[in-house]
């Protein structure tokens, strides 16, 4: 296992952080939220195979359970991007700030808000409802798929 910068959270913030909660720090729990503060937007299963090594009795379903209680907690943020077959999950969650996605490879990049605070845009319509937040995602190509398309394309 990689030493975590400076900067990261430790194991140890966690169990604070989830007992500040009134939620159990169990090993799971720290183990999925230390892996998302490292590999944000990440989904279940990766997650999973990220965290099976240090625990090889953790189930996808466990998994799955976790990251659901963990956003409806409000300790992470559960993301849904077009081109992303299940959601994605992370641990950057005391801010309003959007995505970029290449959809070419996949690649989901963290764009800081222009305006701050939710909602970042207004809608011309409300139709009666109360806004919480607009979602943006920025899709566009990456520089190293882009740079691969046009190498390909100028082979003869």
């Amino acid at each position: 296992m990689h030493q975590p910068h400076a900067h990261h959270a430790h194991a140890h913030d966690w169990v604070h952080v989830l007992r500040a909660r009134a939620l159990r720090a169990t090993a799971q729990r720290v183990a999925v939220l230390d892996f998302l503060h490292h590999h944000p937007h990440s989904d279940a299963e990766a997650i999973f195979q990220g965290i099976r090594p240090a625990l090889p009795t953790v189930s996808v379903q466990a998994v799955h359970l976790i990251v659901q209680d963990l956003s409806g907690n409000g300790l992470v943020r559960r993301i849904s991007l077009p081109d992303s077959a299940s959601a994605r999950y992370e641990t950057r969650i005391d801010d309003n700030h959007h995505h970029v996605q290449c959809i070419a490879c996949g690649r989901i990049e963290d764009i800081d808000c222009a305006v701050g605070e939710k909602p970042c845009l207004n809608p011309s319509d409300t139709h009666g409802m109360r806004i919480l937040e607009a979602s943006i995602v920025f899709r566009g190509i990456c520089r190293d798929c882009d740079t691969g398309a046009s190498e390909r394309s100028q082979t003869p």
